[in-house]
């Protein structure tokens, strides 16, 4: 019985724990979800949530509930890109440089309430993704306080849409699934130069304990 609980936790078939908060770190239903929402004690990834706003958008979602209204514009899909190009970068390097290494980022592109904006940044190590919510949670970004919190997520592709990255997701931005928005080459291209060169500098754990 044990064995059939361990193999279904966190799927569709398991009636106790909440699926889509075991894969995405967000449940459409909130705290009002009928199965449970397992937080964890400890990760390698954190989630901000609500922090990016695209500027097309008319509207942002607050972390206790309802909605935001502010006078929007119409940007080009150049200008938008552009836009989270610098908004990616910038949070990325200042994570990075203030909390430790990251493995990945990820922003989400839907419209749902629960998952319009939200960063999942993935660390190298958990220690350092327990530091970076404790202190985040203390910051503003952007006139907006920061919402930080550890998540189960580990497999960003497992979270996100096939559907959307092929084009054909028929939910459009209220998809329960990360619509994933991806950032230009050359910040690509930077980023993974600048993680190389972090890692190449970064002594291992055991070095780092025999200082101590």
């Amino acid at each position: 019985m044990a064995e059939y609980l361990a193999s279904i936790f966190g799927t569709e078939k398991d009636k106790v724990n909440c699926s889509f908060y075991f894969k995405i770190g967000a449940c459409r239903h909130g705290e009002r979800c009928s199965r449970v929402h397992n937080k964890p004690t400890f990760s390698q990834t954190i989630l901000l949530k609500n922090l990016y706003l695209n500027p097309n958008n008319n509207s942002v979602p607050k972390p206790e509930g309802g909605f935001e209204q502010f006078s929007g514009n119409t940007y080009t899909d150049e200008e938008i890109q552009q836009h989270f190009d610098e908004f990616y970068e910038e949070v990325y390097t200042e994570v990075e440089d203030k909390y430790g290494e990251i493995e990945a980022m990820t922003v989400c592109d839907n419209l749902g309430e629960h998952l319009v904006g939200n960063i999942y940044i993935k660390f190298r190590y958990e220690r350092d993704a327990e530091r970076a919510v404790e202190d985040l949670n203390t910051r503003w970004f952007d006139r907006k306080p920061i919402y930080a919190e550890l998540s189960p997520v580990t497999d960003f592709k497992e979270a996100s849409c096939r559907q959307y990255e092929l084009g054909e997701c028929m939910r459009s931005g209220f998809c329960n699934f990360m619509h994933i928005k991806t950032i230009s080459q050359d910040v690509k291209k930077r980023l993974r130069g600048r993680r190389k060169r972090s890692r190449s500098r970064s002594p291992s754990p055991s070095k780092k304990q025999r200082r101590h």
